[in-house]
């Protein structure tokens, strides 16, 4: 919910019935209203993770470019040693030369096995045979794992993206050398947050859970202040707030909002009851007796709430209590 100080106490729309038939309206009351500071804001990523290089090499090529979107794991960049390829086929020439040493162990051992019987050779020429099959089946192991482990270090150089977000910077280029841990891109966690700039004489005023309004392209939105940085600069202080849709904003880029500077009591209704003639602003009063006239107003600046995102104040010509009734209901 937010803060009392901050949501109008405004009047219901009814239905109002007699000689004007079935017709909403809206009742007067007095409000609470907020005053606002504009101050502008700046979309910020809640977190800047960088992708790093696990092995040194060349980096041969990027899967994606600035401003992609990735999910985590994804694989984003390749780095490659060519040293590492010519050490695989060296491992690949070994591990052939191994097994066809153990197949040729295999083979001496059998003869051994036949001759042992018939007393042909001596025992310890068996346990030679013996002995070299064990040393080749081991070799073959040995070189076998030794290619698994080359492998795996060769396939860590994928660059993977280490969280879910957008591509904002990748400071190297295909061909670059690069060495184990260097940023091959900088990816920005989708949870954006508006970095909010405020002056000093205002910093009293701010509350964590506090509610900032945005107003983009005539859409107002609403967010709420989720962190107050307790350093002052330069006479002013920042603040992070949290909105919807921030993700569709770029980063970096500037926003005007609208916070908490201070309340007041006054007069808001919806924008949809004014009728503004010939330069001047009327409302439509129900009078006792059940007609509708047509009495001036004076209208202040708009003071959108999330209840009501339409308001508009009004400084003179309406009181607490007095029925509006939508605009063309007076003669």
């Amino acid at each position: 919910m937010f803060p009392l100080r901050w949501l109008p106490v405004l009047g219901g729309l009814l239905f109002c019935q007699g000689a004007l038939g079935q017709t909403p309206s809206f009742t007067v009351a007095n409000t609470i209203i907020s005053d606002q500071k504009a101050v502008f804001a700046t979309v910020e990523a809640a977190h800047v993770v960088p992708a790093r290089a696990r092995i040194g090499g060349t980096l041969i090529g990027f899967s994606v470019q600035d401003g992609d979107a990735v999910q985590a794991g994804e694989k984003i960049a390749m780095v490659a040693d060519p040293a590492m390829a010519q050490q695989l086929k060296a491992l690949d020439a070994d591990i052939s030369v191994a097994q066809a040493q153990l197949v040729q162990a295999d083979i001496d051992f059998r003869r051994a096995q036949s001759l042992i019987r018939t007393g042909a050779i001596a025992r310890s020429n068996y346990d030679q045979a013996q002995t070299a099959v064990t040393v080749a089946a081991n070799t073959v192991k040995a070189k076998i794992a030794a290619h698994a482990a080359l492998a795996q270090q060769i396939g860590e150089g994928a660059v993977l993206a280490p969280i879910s977000g957008r591509v904002l910077t990748t400071p190297v280029t295909a061909g670059t050398v690069v060495l184990a841990g260097d940023t091959v891109a900088s990816i920005a966690e989708q949870s954006y947050v508006l970095r909010l700039d405020i002056p000093e004489r205002h910093a009293a005023y701010l509350h964590v859970g506090d509610p900032v309004r945005l107003d983009e392209n005539g859409m107002p939105g609403f967010g709420r202040i989720t962190l107050i940085y307790p350093l002052i600069a330069n006479g002013r202080v920042e603040a992070d707030a949290a909105a919807p849709n921030l993700g569709n904003y770029f980063v970096g880029g500037r926003v005007q909002v609208w916070v908490y500077a201070g309340s007041r009591t006054g007069i808001i209704i919806p924008q949809s009851f004014i009728d503004t003639r010939f330069g001047l602003d009327y409302a439509d009063l129900r009078t006792p007796q059940g007609n509708a006239i047509a009495v001036p107003i004076q209208r202040g600046a708009p003071q959108p709430t999330p209840g009501l995102p339409n308001g508009v104040e009004i400084l003179s010509g309406l009181q607490p209590g007095d029925v509006l009734l939508p605009p063309g209901s007076a003669p």
